[in-house]
């Protein structure tokens, strides 16, 4: 690197400092709004402070995420606690590869959602669906978000060709909440969804074995199959424990779209008058509600990266290593990306052309090239067939309870989990 590359200040010195040595106590007290209030405070789309005593650089906005998400530019390694990284993603899963070894594995778990494949998801979990209605007819009173985490959690692993009993998918269920409970906390919280990890590993990895040994023997082209006998970018079988992990990472965030669609209930709950657009089977509606669910409400905060080579943007040189978190909240409520952001209005998305850096609820970019959420569209598909279900085939009330969204907690939820009662079905 010739000495011309350092006519730019570092970073970390350039950017508008947050007030306050470290801020980790505030970010855990604070959580999404931690970044938008300090961008607000400091009237800049990026900032620098200290988290668990690290220098971080905290930038939002369009800029921003084609910074950030430019192929090869930052890897995942080191990016985040490793306490929620392994609830997360965890280590040796494709979200903390680089390069080939990253593009190889992305390719193969691209292939797992083929919109064939993602239809055979959505009417999986819609049958599921539709034998809960059964159910709760004339039941008391029903947890939405603790039921579609076993609606999903059931589906999925048929999908993906795993067999599971009822009583296993109760066990399963209560485990990958846990994880995605525990992901953004630390303390118990945090240690019962490693134990949750722990368990779970040892449960993916024996179906892996069991594949490989020929014990199970599901669908040629079935998820289970597929990962369990995949060869990485050196052409040899996937390690068995880095297996495990990948289905897991299949599985566990299909069962974290419940929140999505306890958002999206909460969204039909407070805007009712969209309801009768979506029962009516109105799709083009019913992709904007769905999408203005997954701007509107809070889910993953930000994405953290540390910078593989030196770069400048902006004006300033971001040094090698330099350790940036990209605000997804932040950036999918900004005031000058979306005008209101603080209103939910789905007529936003009539007619609106992403840029791939604008709208970032699974982060920003290509999903083949870089570290975009493979199961995007698929979330987006659960979440739209079951506003349709909840909407055209069924009535329910919603009975007084606490729907109060906290923004200190993540991954938040309203905190009564979203609650109904005298469910009655709408179809003849």
């Amino acid at each position: 690197m010739s000495n011309t590359d350092h006519h730019h200040a570092d970073a970390l010195d350039a950017a508008p400092r947050a007030p306050g040595f470290d801020n980790s106590i505030a970010f855990l007290a604070q959580g999404y709004e931690f970044m938008p209030r300090r961008y607000a405070a400091l009237d800049s789309d990026l900032f620098a402070t200290r988290l668990m005593l690290q220098r971080v650089l905290c930038v939002r906005g369009e800029d921003a995420g084609r910074m950030f998400y430019q192929p090869g530019r930052f890897t995942r390694r080191h990016a985040l606690p490793a306490t929620t990284m392994a609830l997360l993603q965890d280590f040796g899963s494709v979200m903390a590869l680089d390069g080939e070894a990253h593009r190889k594995r992305k390719a193969m778990l691209m292939s797992l959602f083929s919109p064939l494949e993602r239809q055979r998801l959505v009417g999986l979990a819609a049958a599921e669906w539709r034998t809960r209605f059964a159910q709760w007819t004339g039941n008391t009173q029903v947890v939405v978000h603790e039921a579609a985490q076993e609606v999903l959690c059931r589906a999925v692993c048929h999908w993906a060709g795993i067999p599971v009993s009822a009583e296993d998918a109760q066990e399963r269920t209560r485990e990958f909440a846990r994880m995605i409970a525990g992901a953004g906390s630390a303390g118990p919280r945090n240690w019962r969804g490693h134990l949750a990890r722990a368990r779970t590993e040892q449960w993916a990895r024996a179906l892996v074995d069991a594949v490989r040994a020929g014990q199970v023997q599901p669908a040629f082209d079935s998820p289970l199959n597929v990962i369990a006998r995949h060869r990485d970018a050196d052409g040899e079988l996937m390690h068995r424990k880095h297996a495990g992990v990948e289905l897991i990472n299949l599985l566990r965030p299909t069962v974290a779209v419940a929140r999505y669609i306890v958002f999206g209930l909460l969204a039909l709950h407070d805007h009712p008058e969209s309801r009768a657009r979506i029962a009516a089977g109105d799709d083009a509606y019913t992709t904007w509600f769905m999408q203005e669910v997954r701007r509107y409400y809070p889910f993953i905060p930000a994405m953290g990266g540390r910078a593989l080579h030196a770069f400048d943007w902006r004006g300033m040189h971001v040094k090698k290593g330099t350790w940036v978190l990209f605000d997804l909240y932040g950036t999918n409520h900004h005031p000058a990306i979306w005008g209101d952001p603080e209103v939910f209005r789905p007529e936003r998305f009539d007619r609106r052309q992403s840029s791939g850096f604008d709208f970032v609820p699974h982060g920003g970019g290509d999903h083949y090239s870089g570290h975009r959420c493979p199961g995007e569209f698929v979330t987006g598909d659960l979440v739209k067939s079951a506003l349709q279900l909840f909407a055209s085939e069924i009535a329910y009330d919603v009975p007084p309870q606490d729907l109060t969204v906290g923004m200190r907690r993540i991954p938040t939820l309203p905190a009564s989990g979203f609650v109904i009662k005298n469910v009655r079905t709408t179809q003849p």
